[in-house]
């Protein structure tokens, strides 16, 4: 490379990256295949609109890329003909966005949870623009047990009859029941989304139940349990109306101009690799890991929100009512002992978001490098030790 500065930058998060313990729940590591992919000539190509209609000329193989990812996102989650998919949403941001706009009218209701209990900013959170347009009916986790209480859930669906109800979130550790979510949006009139981005890998896998049978629309990103690059999937049944084609316009043009191809190319490869039996027994392992090291910490005194993990995901209560540590002291005394995690706010929390009461940590990446359980009771105890000093 000759721009030295960048290459040195380069050369050191590779490195950064090699010698930490990535327990970040929503990254992981890509192949060397994903990554070529990403760095192609395909980056060179301008593609606005869809295959077969594009803006601009030259896009044969372009063409032919986009519906090979799009023909490997069906076959990777056993979809049938009813299921349509948009490739080119740049990130889960925008794929959110474009449901909503597709499918919520302005000034319209989305129910979905909270922040503080494991909601994502995106599903109609105050500070973010999906806050703005819609207006976000808001449910939280049972205050005792911490898990969704589908009879509570009913209820509020049936006195706000929102348009649009979500499922699915980016820091709720256990299983979600997808039929129960079905009813309730079938008994108020609403559409249900789901939102798999954090198990969309796991889902692939066998190692998480499949939102598809119960969901009206899928979105995903393509970049956590997936081990893919930085995208995102929208799924929505061609059986409920036109909305896959309201989708489509909301991405391009409403949203987006022209796609990353590079990016959707390397989804494609990413897709092919989960698509392998080794990519099965990895979400297996990712899982095992996740539990052992929720059960370890738990035995260390550390309280588990939920009280343990159904998936790659746990959320720790690091606080523990002052007994422990805030989730930034957390996160600052982990990072400097090379364990990288993110502060997260816990259910009900009374602390702010800047400096919350837990940590969400995840097992995707550091099973990636090749840890198994007896790593995780390691890795445990050293967690246990840094955070108590």
């Amino acid at each position: 490379m000759k721009d030295k500065q960048i290459e040195k930058l380069l050369k050191q998060e590779k490195e950064r990256q090699n010698k930490v313990v990535n327990l970040i729940a929503s990254e992981n590591f890509v192949s060397q295949d994903v990554l070529e992919a990403l760095g192609s000539e395909l980056t060179n190509k301008y593609a606005e609109g869809y295959s077969g209609a594009r803006y601009y000329g030259g896009n044969e193989i372009i063409d032919q890329i986009e519906d090979l990812c799009i023909t490997r996102a069906k076959e990777l989650f056993k979809l049938s003909s009813k299921w349509y998919v948009n490739v080119q949403a740049l990130s889960g941001s925008p794929a959110n966005l474009a449901v909503f706009s597709a499918v919520v009218p302005q000034g319209g209701k989305i129910m979905a949870m909270t922040l503080s209990s494991g909601g994502h900013l995106t599903h109609g959170q105050s500070v973010s623009l999906s806050g703005k347009i819609w207006k976000q009916v808001p449910f939280e986790v049972d205050p005792k047990t911490e898990l969704l209480d589908y009879e509570a859930l009913e209820v509020l669906a049936k006195k706000e009859k929102p348009n649009l109800i979500i499922a699915g979130f980016t820091a709720y550790p256990k299983t979600i029941d997808w039929k129960k979510f079905r009813k309730i949006a079938d008994d108020c009139g609403a559409l249900l989304m789901v939102d798999m981005s954090h198990v969309a890998g796991l889902v692939a896998g066998g190692a998480y139940k499949s939102p598809f049978p119960w969901a009206h629309i899928v979105t995903t990103t393509t970049h956590k349990t997936l081990r893919g690059p930085r995208g995102a999937l929208i799924f929505s049944r061609t059986d409920i109306g036109d909305v896959h084609k309201k989708i489509d316009k909301a991405i391009f043009p409403g949203l987006q101009g022209g796609p990353h191809m590079n990016a959707i190319a390397s989804i494609a490869v990413a897709l092919k690799e989960a698509s392998q039996p080794k990519f099965k027994t990895y979400t297996e392992q990712v899982v095992k890991n996740a539990k052992k090291l929720a059960q370890e910490l738990q035995m260390l005194g550390w309280r588990i929100v939920a009280g343990g993990t159904d998936s790659h995901m746990i959320l720790i209560d690091t606080w523990m009512d002052g007994e422990g540590v805030t989730g930034k002291q957390a996160s600052e005394k982990l990072e400097k002992e090379g364990v990288i995690v993110n502060m997260n706010t816990i259910p009900h929390d009374m602390r702010k978001p800047f400096d919350p009461s837990g940590i969400r940590i995840g097992t995707a990446a550091v099973t990636a490098g090749g840890m198994k359980e007896k790593d995780m009771i390691l890795l445990a105890h050293h967690i246990n030790d840094v955070l108590r000093k």
